[in-house]
């Protein structure tokens, strides 16, 4: 096993990070007795970077239970605070104090705040007094290391950067998410402040491992080194110097010795020009089914409307690329405003063009747009927008009133 530096917290970590969303089931239950060959076994390969979630309620649970066997103080443990979850200081209080109950420790070592997608998300928990929480948990022991996961834009996540002392992000990023969301631009920017950076979906929830089209499988079969699209996906996120921590949400036996063999030799900066063209080419032939040629630039941005049209097109083409209907949930929570910030979704563009003015690619984005809003906003979307924001505005009044 391969470790890196985490930033300027300087702790060695495992550039394999065990994803505790997806522990395996049996008959519709988790199956603790397995989850728990399988994580003590991860971590006596070398793995000690755990990363979870109050919302992956089963998932603290149940890892609480296993690490408190002898196995705590030899991890990393990571776990986020719910920003849709949150609306006073008394609530992360209480949050954290069930993490740690369930968790089955007095201390956590990276304490994330969950899915901030826009700098007003971030504003909203600081107006709650989230600074002053943070900085009283660090204070008792509670948390060693603050930081935040994202899905955003590049252009927000450096203003959040920017806004705090952060010690680490969680970003998702993969071959084909190289100028998507914080993308490689963000990376070198957080690593670049000494933040580590952990990232997240390296193989965009196995969809890269899973989903590859023949073309693409017939390039790697012809490519000179032998290797599963898993292991090119990989090595391709761990070439990259500034990433500490590449999390795979592993619930199989052979995807957790798979992934511990390609993390025993993935040292950055160790592909050579053809293989970094072979995944380029890879990258192509994912990408002709694009829906929207877009490049993801940001030239169009700011939207008068306050569409973000790049995140937009990115979860539209996502449908079409690997023939799934998932990118209509991240569509709605990351675009409809579930973090407490401002709804950025297609079907709000005012058809103004003040967009199309700037595109470099010339296209038409008003009527990919719309095109858009009618794949990814179904009969569901408005009314499940109109109900998350409802439910935080009458929790302010709420919280004002007493």
């Amino acid at each position: 096993m391969l470790y890196r530096e985490m930033g300027k917290t300087g702790d060695k970590v495992s550039i394999l990070g065990y994803g505790c969303m997806r522990f395996p089931k049996k008959e519709g239950r988790f199956d603790e007795a397995r989850i728990a060959r399988q994580v003590i076994y991860a971590i006596e390969q070398g793995v000690n970077y755990f990363d979870t979630a109050y919302i992956y309620s089963h998932s603290e649970t149940i890892l609480g239970k296993i690490l408190a066997k002898g196995y705590r103080d030899q991890v990393r443990l990571a776990t986020k605070l719910p920003l849709f979850l949150v609306h006073s200081r008394g609530e992360m209080e209480s949050i954290l104090h069930t993490q740690l109950k369930r968790l089955q420790t007095d201390h956590i070592d990276y304490y994330l705040m969950h899915a901030i997608n826009s700098l007003e998300g971030w504003q909203r928990l600081k107006r709650l007094g989230v600074e002053e929480f943070l900085f009283q948990a660090q204070r008792s022991g509670k948390i060693n290391h603050i930081g935040f996961s994202y899905h955003g834009d590049r252009y927000q996540f450096k203003k959040i950067i920017d806004d705090y002392s952060w010690d680490c992000c969680l970003i998702q990023y993969n071959y084909m998410d190289e100028h998507s969301q914080a993308g490689k631009e963000g990376l070198k920017y957080a690593a670049a402040k000494g933040i580590g950076v952990v990232v997240m979906e390296p193989l965009r929830g196995g969809l890269l491992a899973s989903k590859v089209p023949p073309r693409v499988r017939e390039l790697f079969n012809r490519a000179e080194v032998e290797r599963t699209p898993a292991e090119w996906a990989l090595r391709w996120v761990w070439n990259h110097p500034e990433v500490a921590v590449a999390l795979s949400g592993m619930n199989e036996e052979a995807q957790i010795e798979e992934n511990i063999r390609i993390a025993g030799s993935a040292y950055p900066n160790s592909l050579s020009a053809g293989e970094l063209q072979v995944i380029s080419r890879a990258r192509d032939l994912f990408s002709e089914k694009l829906k929207v040629n877009c490049t993801g630039c940001g030239y169009c941005m700011p939207c008068p409307a306050g569409v973000n049209i790049p995140a937009c097109f990115a979860y539209y083409n996502d449908i079409y690329i690997y023939g799934v209907k998932s990118p209509r949930n991240s569509y709605l929570g990351m675009l409809g405003g579930m973090d407490g910030g401002t709804p950025a979704y297609a079907s709000l563009c005012r058809q103004c063009g003040h967009c199309e003015k700037h595109c470099p690619q010339g296209l038409p984005i008003r009527k990919h747009l719309k095109e858009a809003a009618r794949e990814m906003e179904r009969f569901y979307f408005k009314p499940a927008v109109y109900l998350a924001r409802g439910y935080y505005n009458l929790r302010r009044l709420f919280k004002r009133a007493n």
